[in-house]
């Protein structure tokens, strides 16, 4: 309160004292017209007190009751009003203007630290004792249901035990889990830090990261490493055999033998010279898994593409039916290397549904703009894959095929791999299988 304001209060203190003490002489002496201009002036000062205080009030009741709501939008006028409550306003607007400021920090902070988490590609999640989840980033709603959970109990739909980590996991552990997510199977590595909030709240910082990649991308490495040393090992010892049964061969011709030791000799050279052949032609073939060049993407039409995958297998036998959504659509692929995968994957196809009453391979396409993914499956009406085989498939050397060499669909793994996608696949016994093949759009 200025010094104005307090000298106005005490003049009308005084003057109500002063009107009391005036109009009780008044009643006194019975001078009733005095008493009333007495009772006037008292009455006046209690209304401007009372007046002055229910504006001041007022306001503050305003201001306080901004702050409560997070309101800083209000603001008092400071014109036409005396002194005293033009600076009280002002005062007011003041704190007004530098929570409205706080507030504004606040939330560009909160902005930027959300911003951040969600460009992280680990799925994180803040949980309560109560089995609530407070908050997500947007990794966690993609890669888990799709979209926002509020429950940890929800978790269960992609795992059974999904809830029961995530809750007695310790601080410092690390669990891993499989869940499945449409026809992809992820493997998270599950971690968790602690915290408690100012009110007390205890709650779990969960943070859930994708390591199947990592894993597949680790096997493949340990593979091609030990591809390279078995190749460059076996075709060292192969090449001199080869060469040395030629020699031995031609010699024996040449300086002449007996008929029977000849065709004796001559059929263990032709043995040693075969078997060396079909083994140097193996080792060559596996050699394929570590040698595979790095894409080199060019713009490829998608129609373009499985038109001529039409040319190359034609519907005869087996009826090919293709189902492209956009055949205009271009993406940026290494064409040979994507032929490859749909050659081997086709091939496959027919193979497994050869022996049907009608056999049949279907070829789809689908575009999510939203996600910015291509899809394309190959399916057959074959008999299926068995379950117990369904996760070695594309492990390298691994083949179901009396003839197969098991590096088809590890070539197909790691082709898509090096295009920044993944090849799935989904089997029923006795319905067939479905190969799909995921392309980033860029």
């Amino acid at each position: 309160m200025s010094l104005l304001q307090t000298l106005r209060m005490v003049a009308c203190m005084l003057l109500m004292v002063v009107a009391s003490i005036a109009a009780y002489l008044f009643y006194q002496h019975s001078l009733y017209f005095c008493l009333l201009f007495s009772l006037i002036i008292i009455i006046g000062s209690m209304a401007y007190i009372c007046q002055w205080q229910h504006k001041t009030t007022r306001m503050v009741l305003r201001m306080i009751e901004g702050i409560r709501y997070s309101d800083f939008s209000l603001s008092f006028s400071t014109q036409h009003k005396p002194r005293t409550e033009q600076r009280l306003a002002q005062e007011i607007n003041g704190v007004i203007t530098e929570f409205r400021t706080q507030l504004s920090e606040k939330e560009e902070r909160y902005q930027y630290y959300e911003t951040l988490l969600n460009t992280v590609d680990s799925s994180l999640l803040v949980v309560d004792s109560q089995r609530n989840i407070h908050w997500m980033n947007r990794a966690a709603m993609q890669d888990l249901c799709g979209h926002r959970i509020h429950s940890v109990s929800e978790l269960g739909l992609l795992n059974p035990d999904f809830p029961s980590i995530v809750l007695s996991i310790q601080p410092g552990e690390i669990k891993t889990i499989r869940i499945h997510k449409g026809d992809t199977i992820q493997e998270l590595a599950v971690t968790v830090t602690e915290y408690s909030t100012q009110q007390g709240t205890e709650l779990r910082l969960v943070n859930l990261k994708n390591i199947h990649a990592v894993l597949e991308e680790n096997e493949m490495e340990a593979w091609q490493k030990l591809i390279r040393v078995l190749t460059h090992e076996i075709m060292n010892s192969i090449a001199p055999i080869i060469s040395l049964s030629e020699t031995l061969s031609e010699r024996a011709a040449q300086n002449g033998m007996n008929e029977k030791d000849y065709s004796v000799m001559l059929q263990g050279m032709q043995t040693i010279h075969r078997r060396s052949k079909g083994l140097l032609g193996f080792v060559e073939n596996y050699r394929k898994l570590s040698r595979l060049s790095a894409p080199v993407p060019t713009p490829v039409n998608i129609g373009e593409l499985l038109s001529d995958m039409k040319k190359l297998f034609p519907s005869k036998e087996i009826q090919y039916i293709y189902k492209v959504e956009n055949p205009g659509l271009k993406l940026m692929l290494d064409r040979s290397q994507i032929e490859q995968v749909l050659i081997n994957l086709l091939k496959n196809a027919s193979e497994a549904c050869m022996e049907q009453a009608h056999p049949e391979v279907i070829i789809t396409t689908h575009h999510d703009p939203e996600k910015q993914i291509f899809f394309l499956s190959v399916s057959d009406n074959g008999s299926g894959i068995l379950p117990e085989v369904l996760d070695k498939i594309f492990v390298p050397f691994f083949t179901t095929k009396p003839t197969g060499s098991g590096i088809g669909l590890s070539l197909c793994k790691q082709i898509m791999n090096l295009h920044g996608g993944n090849i799935s696949v989904n089997s029923e016994i006795g319905k067939g299988s479905c190969f799909t093949l995921k392309f980033l759009c860029r």
